[in-house]
């Protein structure tokens, strides 16, 4: 599975972005689907994750009520809509992909493919 992640970019607080990830192959519904992020000098951490068909969804605390992790899977296209952004959001965002079985989807191990990162900066 290869992944492309787009749609980041710069915007002010309380702005919004929509970023896209588009999955190769044929086998993308088999995969629960997962947003990161990563800071400069910071660990790469969870955001969303989606499971197989779309019906559950999962979301770190710093993100929910204000971030929206959706799926296509007709179009292989996970997607996170990004509301209300602030400062502390500003990150390189990463899709993932992984056969994740055992419900840790907030652990990065948990994923076997990863996009190349989209940059993310929210203005004060």
């Amino acid at each position: 599975v290869q992944l492309q992640a787009f749609g980041g970019g710069l915007v002010q607080a309380g702005g919004s972005l929509r970023l896209s990830c588009a999955a190769s192959g044929r086998t993308f519904s088999l995969y629960v689907m997962g947003w990161f992020r990563q800071a400069p000098g910071k660990e790469r951490e969870f955001v969303a994750a989606i499971n197989r068909n779309g019906v559950s969804t999962y979301y770190a605390d710093s993100v929910r009520d204000r971030f929206t992790i959706s799926r296509d899977n007709a179009k292989n296209t996970v997607y996170l809509q990004m509301n209300s952004l602030k400062p502390e959001d500003t990150a390189v965002y990463y899709c993932a992909a992984g056969r994740i079985y055992s419900g840790r989807y907030s652990n990065t191990d948990e994923y076997n493919y990863w996009g190349q990162g989209t940059q993310v900066t929210v203005s004060s």
